[in-house]
């Protein structure tokens, strides 16, 4: 809302009356993933986050758009082919680190004619590091060394100048105090991910979550889509429209 004021708020998409909709010429989603990552319960579609993907289906079908999207994370096949059937299109698989300094493996589903894989730029933590070195003590680290969780975050450090990926920004946090928490180390001491390195490593524009409480920055981040990729995804969407109303 702040980035863009003219956007008209339409609220809880469980309560959306899309009968007061005008024409829709484009529809885009992606319903929590919680439900259906490898890194959580794996409930599917009995987790009610998850549930929300029969949402996004009811307002596709009540508006008839010409073209939609549809994403969300890898997941067991049986899963993914219940979507694919319901959308009637196979997902495509593309690793936002071909076009951003971070890990970010997502399926996109969508009827948006020649999608294809983009061309690696080679954008690593180097590329984006603002050297805002608030390093954290010894004594935080040496807890931190004992932590017993499956995720051990001194075990996935992005090493300044070696040309590293940055993991997965997830909706966690990156930069709070839990096992999948991203640090950044120069070899010898550790920091954590900025919320200005985040947003440059999921490209958006720096301070473009500016204004909403830490927490729920790091989890906006973290809960988003990496913005060059949906660019690559409707880069050729323009012509498609254009040619449409022709």
């Amino acid at each position: 809302m702040k980035n863009f004021p003219n956007t008209k708020q339409l609220g809880d998409v469980t309560q959306l009356d899309t009968k007061t909709l005008p024409q829709i010429d484009l529809l885009i989603g992606g319903s929590p993933c919680q439900g259906f990552s490898f890194a959580g319960k794996q409930m599917n579609f009995d987790d009610p986050r998850s549930k929300l993907f029969f949402e996004f289906v009811r307002i596709l079908k009540e508006v008839k758009p010409k073209y939609f999207l549809f994403e969300n994370v890898v997941m067991k096949k049986e899963y993914r082919d219940i979507i694919s059937n319901i959308l009637g299109v196979e997902p495509i698989k593309i690793n936002s680190s071909l076009l951003s300094a971070a890990k970010r493996n997502r399926l996109y589903w969508s009827n948006i004619p020649n999608l294809k894989i983009p061309h690696d730029k080679e954008i690593t933590f180097d590329d984006i590091n603002l050297n805002d070195q608030h390093w954290l003590n010894d004594e935080y680290i040496e807890r931190v060394k004992k932590w017993n969780a499956k995720q051990k975050p001194l075990n996935n450090v992005t090493y300044i100048g070696k040309k590293n990926k940055l993991p997965c920004l997830t909706a966690r946090g990156y930069n709070q105090n839990h096992s999948g928490m991203i640090l950044i180390s120069d070899g010898h001491k550790f920091r954590y991910l900025t919320d200005n390195e985040a947003e440059l490593a999921m490209t958006l524009p720096i301070d473009y979550t500016n204004g909403i409480p830490k927490r729920q920055r790091s989890r906006c981040i973290g809960n988003g889509w990496t913005v060059d990729i949906i660019s690559h995804l409707f880069k050729n969407l323009k012509k498609c429209l254009e040619n449409d109303t022709e």
